[in-house]
């Protein structure tokens, strides 16, 4: 059955995505916060072999495990980027208003100052307007808890 209902063509196979962020990771103030900035994208293409580099504006949205445990990724932090005004879409998508204020708070790509993990590591999760969603650790450890 499965055979009949499927293309027989190259673009319908599945494949698993592979990708990383190109992310800054920044320590500030006294108590040593850290901020993490997403600069873009890099995902490779199996259809073509290729790597496909996005900017900002080709990525829909941004998450970050702030005390990542290495088994499962929990957000902590979500943020929302993306070109062609992604706040009236959003709006009307929701069919509500939606407080200006805070979305400007999550419309970013430099997340707001936390406090370094306790497991020393921390996840980033992107997805961009493709569906296409890469995830990365990375071991802060050199910060004190």
């Amino acid at each position: 059955m499965g055979d009949e209902l499927l293309k027989k063509t190259g673009a319908g196979n599945l494949f698993m995505v592979f990708g990383e962020p190109d992310i800054k990771i920044t320590t500030e103030g006294v108590e040593e916060n850290l901020t993490v900035e997403v600069r873009g994208v890099d995902v490779y293409d199996p259809t073509t072999g290729q790597i496909r580099s996005h900017s900002t504006d080709d990525i829909a949205c941004w998450f970050i495990d702030t005390n990542y445990d290495g088994e499962s990724f929990f957000v902590r932090h979500a943020y929302f980027t993306g070109a062609d005004e992604p706040y009236e879409k959003l709006k009307r998508a929701l069919r509500a208003e939606i407080n200006e204020a805070a979305w400007s708070s999550l419309y970013s790509t430099v997340s707001r100052p936390f406090a370094p993990p306790e497991t020393g590591k921390i996840a980033v999760k992107v997805i961009n307007h493709y569906g296409d969603e890469v995830l990365k650790t990375y071991d802060v450890g050199g910060v004190p808890a």
